[in-house]
């Protein structure tokens, strides 16, 4: 019996089964496709009546496909090259990959990263198939020991399905949790930089209109990786197999206090560090991107400052919204609520320099709601009290252009996660923050998953224009990720996630997610502190009902 597929405007009919690749008259900048709504790899067979768009990593899930291969490829360039090689992957500085590696007592030069590099452009010119293996869990593990890949034995058994799906290249083999291109061919795009202690990868983005990011250095943002990277790895919680391992000791309360007592001592730091500069701080600027645990943070910093005898007064610059009929519009005819434009800059500069000056201020609150001011809170400071601003535009110097900057202490605050499945698959920074973001709108929105994930390339668009830049101009950044959070947003995370129809045009993020979680042990709440930025997403603040 024949079908149809429509693609393009087209109608195609078939009396047989054909693969999607087919379809693509050999255009290998097509990396995958919906089907139905469904992300398909071009290796699927289609059987019946159905709906195809092809997607180039212009497109998120098309771009995830690309990224892996290029882990996959440079991974199996690497070991041809040097057998004993040793190599962990995280994201990192510049929108790209690290490479953490070692060749035994051979130091890693510009020399070997040339090597890896055009292994790596012979292997794409081979173009070998990447064939699909499916195997059962008791296989793998044989398959895992034999070849010594005991990160990967380790996930294994948090592994729900009963077979893995490996795939094979020539003669190597190695498991992505994932989708892949057809074959090497499909993976001409990519650059090595030679960036000690290890290699940075690069490969097309879709924020980048499916091209290679321009390179930036980024010291401050790659210290901050560094410094999460080496404590995960110090206290044992750098793969999902380590935080499961730790969630089962105590009820995981171990757990969730060795992540509350780091955050408690980076406080601690950061307290001291302003408390030695007090008298030259009138301004402490705390900014971050969306899901950042921004208030929280503020609120637990105010506490400690007070602790030390120094008395803040807390500023929020979302109640500097222009009414909305003021509001920008953003490239799809919204209003850009992320644009530094939606703000009342002049009214709050105002504000500032008449605190600084000693008198007395009608602060305003924006009521949503309503959309209008209310002004409705006389605050005055002492001559050595600072002002704590947050806000996403925080940092940014066109913010604040009437204060000093030599009386701005600048907080850039993030989840700045170096975790792994195993050692070839790093857990995206990005998906943690929805995740949170998720989970946030619907206890206190009450919106749906779909709804957040309507609004997040918005957000993601905002953030590369006016957030992350600024991170290099902080004195201070706070890495608010937990590295047990996961396996408690799950419980929460899951059932909204599932509600996403798989024909819907966020079916595909909420497969990716959910793929995700479904790795990670359950933590119980119930010992989490109550003034833990976590507590800002699922509920039970001590604070407040708190929204960032």
């Amino acid at each position: 019996m024949g079908f149809t597929v429509f693609l393009d405007s087209k109608e195609l009919y078939f009396d047989r089964k054909i693969k999607l690749k087919d379809l693509t008259n050999s255009d290998y900048s097509v990396i995958c496709a919906l089907v139905n709504g469904r992300v398909r790899e071009l290796d699927y067979d289609l059987h019946y009546d159905a709906t195809v768009k092809f997607l180039t990593t212009q497109d998120q899930p098309a771009a995830g496909i690309y990224e892996r291969g290029i882990r996959f490829l440079f991974a199996m360039a690497a070991q041809r090259l040097y057998p004993d090689i040793k190599f962990r992957f995280s994201y990192s500085i510049s929108r790209s990959i690290f490479a953490h590696v070692e060749i035994g007592n051979k130091s890693i030069t510009t020399q070997v990263v040339n090597e890896i590099y055009q292994e790596m452009k012979k292997i794409v010119d081979n173009d070998y198939i990447f064939e699909r293996l499916i195997i059962s869990n008791e296989e793998a593990a044989k398959l895992y020991k034999e070849f010594k890949l005991y990160d990967k034995l380790a996930v294994l058994q948090y592994r729900p399905e009963k077979t893995v799906h490996l795939y094979k290249a020539d003669n190597y083999f190695n498991y992505m949790y994932g989708k892949m291109v057809p074959s090497t061919g499909y993976l001409k795009n990519f650059k090595l930089i030679f960036y000690p202690p290890g290699i940075l990868i690069q490969y097309p983005r879709s924020e980048f209109n499916g091209e290679i990011p321009p390179f930036k250095d980024e010291p401050i943002f790659q210290d901050t990786l560094e410094g999460s990277d080496a404590w995960s790895s110090l206290v044992k919680l750098s793969t999902i197999a380590e935080i499961n391992d730790r969630a089962k000791e105590n009820q995981g309360t171990n757990l969730i206090n060795i992540c509350e007592n780091r955050h408690n001592r980076m406080l601690v730091e950061l307290g001291q560090k302003i408390q030695d500069k007090i008298n030259n701080i009138k301004l402490i600027c705390i900014a971050g991107p969306s899901s950042s645990g921004k208030t929280t943070f503020a609120d637990r910093l105010t506490l400690e400052l007070i602790s030390r005898g120094i008395k803040p007064i807390r500023i929020s610059i979302d109640d500097y919204y222009k009414t909305r009929e003021n509001v920008p519009l953003d490239e799809d005819g919204n209003y850009d609520f992320e644009s530094i434009d939606a703000l009342d800059i002049e009214l709050f500069n105002q504000n500032l320099l008449s605190l600084l000056s000693g008198e007395e201020v009608n602060l305003p609150t924006f009521d949503f709601k309503t959309n209008s001011r209310i002004f409705n809170r006389l605050v005055k400071i002492g001559p050595k009290d600072p002002i704590i601003i947050e806000g996403i535009h925080a940092l940014n110097e066109a913010m604040t252009p009437l204060i000093p900057k030599h009386i701005k202490y600048k907080i850039y605050i993030s989840p700045q996660a170096q975790i792994n499945l195993d050692y070839e698959n790093p857990i995206s920074i990005t998906d943690i923050r929805l995740l949170r973001r998720i989970v946030r709108d619907s206890k206190y929105r009450n919106s749906s998953a779909e709804e957040t994930l309507s609004m997040w390339p918005s957000v993601r668009r905002g953030e590369f224009k006016w957030i992350y830049k600024t991170q290099e101009f902080a004195d201070y950044v706070f890495d608010s990720f937990l590295n047990y959070e996961i396996g408690v947003m799950k419980k929460y995370a899951t059932p909204l996630l599932l509600k996403i129809d798989r024909d819907s045009k966020y079916g595909p993020d909420a497969e990716r997610l959910l793929k995700l979680l479904k790795y990670f042990s359950d933590i119980n709440e119930e010992y989490i502190p109550c003034n833990s930025i976590l507590k800002e997403f699922i509920g039970g603040s001590c604070y407040r009902d708190v929204q960032s």
